[in-house]
């Protein structure tokens, strides 16, 4: 039987998390949290970047359901939610608390108008707020291997400087390449996963951002 929410040991994680139906200085609070969102650094500025083993994280405000019409009733939201969707390695539960215990002010401040959140008041509280504001996914999609984000990360690092070492040493006799290539390894250090390593949130030069917020 196949379980909610995994894919391997990767876990995909859904939050619907109600904002309260308030207003600070003429603004909704479900406004003001929109605009700190697309204020937010991106890239290794973000603050899941802080976040253990983040593959893939998203925030966005969820103003209502759209009506589909033809013999639907049409209905609406009674309030509007801050949505959090986030790919990663491991345990819900420690994954959450590692959110909470690397970046304790910045998940305040993302979750500071959510209903219930004022409550929150450590790594366990988070934890148990994030069962309450959970939806289930039927299919989670892994757009990456099972391995740790550290694992990754090293493995894309290691990537690239050994695109950079291949470049540089076209045409070199074999023991220059040999010296060269010793030299490589002493650099990179192959096994430790630490440093240096590609840094967390930090864009591939090849890759790109569609913003669908």
């Amino acid at each position: 039987m196949l379980k909610k929410n995994t894919s391997g040991r990767v876990y995909g994680l859904t939050l619907l998390c109600p904002i309260r139906n308030e207003s600070q200085d003429g603004s909704s609070c479900a406004e003001i949290l929109r605009c700190y969102l697309q204020n937010l650094d991106t890239e290794d500025g973000s603050p899941m970047a802080k976040a253990p083993n983040t593959y893939f994280a998203r925030f966005y405000v969820l103003n209502d359901v759209f009506y589909e019409g033809f013999d639907c009733k049409e209905e609406h939201l009674k309030s509007r939610y801050l949505v959090f969707s986030s790919n990663f390695h491991g345990d819900r539960d420690a994954y959450v608390r590692g959110m909470w215990n690397s970046n304790k002010e910045g998940v305040k401040a993302i979750w500071r108008f959510c209903v219930g959140f004022e409550n929150v008041t450590d790594a366990e509280g988070f934890a148990d707020y994030v069962k309450r504001c959970q939806v289930d996914n039927a299919l989670v999609f892994n757009g990456s291997t099972d391995d740790s984000l550290a694992e990754q990360l090293k493995a894309l690092y290691l990537k690239q400087e050994f695109s950079r070492f291949a470049y540089a040493n076209q045409g070199a006799s074999p023991e220059r390449l040999q010296q060269n290539f010793n030299k490589f390894v002493e650099q990179t250090q192959p096994f430790n996963l630490a440093y240096p390593t590609w840094p967390p949130g930090h864009l591939h030069p090849n890759a790109s951002i569609a913003d669908g917020s």
